[in-house]
């Protein structure tokens, strides 16, 4: 017999062990939850605005329900937080309309969950109503009491009937002299567009370009400039593309910052509310009784063209308009007057 050697330990034997199947978690904990909402709006490519609402309404959501999970809730706790927030709120039909489209990305996208009270959800009814609209008398006035860079913005909402964000993201590249026409570039609904530029702004808009360059000289010289921020991968495909003065913005922040998207340290645009502000005082200071604001200057640039007797899908073409009827609300100063019926008290 083969010899053994004696360890003191009986030789009993090996048992194998049984390994468990994984449990797939189909739900993802609270604490996962935003961060994986925030991961599957990027892959759908919303903008960081859209992202911010969303996840703020979700959050707001679990937090009206005692910080209980989506997924162990259903159609009635989605109807009545928007309930709460009609009722208790006060909320208008397109803030309630956003937050129930925040709740069914939630469970469709990030949850996976398709069940049949989303099919049955009745979207608040939104209210159609007149644009707030300025004479060109008034725009002159609240045009007059602005100067510098909120000046040449504001002009440019009135005179170009961009939105206030486009404008604000303008870049160098962006604007040709030679044909008059800026590009609007990744506009509402990810779309781009040429509009019209006024020839009272090419000077104006040539000296805040040379501000614009004497600034990217500046940002050469500092290594930690990381150049501005390029959409999607093109970074990765034009290396150098972001610290050419093609890509910086028109309108810069006075102060360098970092991205949120990847941390890096690069000059963004100016705030919006710098240019809300000074429209809203010049507003304000030129006694107008009426809620103007930057998107207001817009308004008025569709409007004054169809007074000038410009054909609506002209009109639509330089809005950017997905359907006609979206730039038809315009054409109600063709019917002046009650649709020009003539008060019999001015008989």
């Amino acid at each position: 017999m083969p010899y053994e050697p004696k360890t003191g330990v009986k030789n009993n034997p090996v048992k194998k062990a049984v390994i468990k199947p994984a449990v797939v978690e189909r739900t993802p904990h609270k604490s996962k939850l935003l961060e994986l909402c925030r991961e599957r709006l990027r892959v759908k490519h919303y903008s960081l605005r859209t992202e911010d609402a969303y996840l703020s309404w979700v959050r707001r959501f679990i937090f009206f329900h005692n910080k209980k999970h989506p997924a162990e809730m259903g159609g009635y706790e989605v109807e009545s937080f928007l309930t709460h927030l009609a009722v208790n709120g006060h909320v208008s039909s397109s803030t309630q309309n956003q937050a129930l489209s925040a709740l069914l990305f939630l469970y469709r996208e990030v949850l996976y969950l398709q069940l049949e009270w989303m099919e049955n959800v009745v979207r608040a009814k939104k209210a159609s109503r007149l644009p707030v609209v300025l004479t060109v008398n008034e725009v002159s006035s609240v045009l007059a009491r602005l100067d510098g860079r909120e000046w040449l913005m504001a002009s440019l909402l009135y005179g170009t009937g961009m939105r206030l964000m486009e404008c604000i993201r303008l870049r160098v590249k962006d604007i040709s002299f030679e044909s008059s026409e800026l590009i609007v570039r990744d506009g509402k609904g990810g779309k781009d567009r040429r509009t019209v530029l006024p020839a009272k702004l090419c000077d104006p808009l040539r000296t805040q370009l040379e501000k614009v360059k004497e600034l990217h000289r500046e940002d050469m010289d500092d290594e930690k400039w990381m150049g501005a921020f390029l959409p999607y991968a093109l970074e990765r495909k034009y290396p150098n593309a972001n610290k050419q003065i093609a890509w910086q913005y028109i309108f810069p922040a006075s102060r360098r910052a970092n991205d949120p998207r990847d941390g890096k340290i690069r000059r963004h645009h100016i705030n919006e509310k710098v240019l809300q502000r000074a429209v809203s005082k010049a507003a304000i200071n030129a006694g107008i009784d009426k809620p103007v604001g930057c998107h207001t200057l817009r308004h008025c640039f569709a409007t004054h063209l169809i007074e000038a007797g410009y054909d609506i899908r002209t009109v639509q073409e330089l809005l950017g308009h997905k359907d006609v009827t979206t730039t038809q609300i315009y054409t109600h100063v063709l019917n002046k007057g009650g649709r020009g019926v003539r008060s019999p008290l001015d008989r």
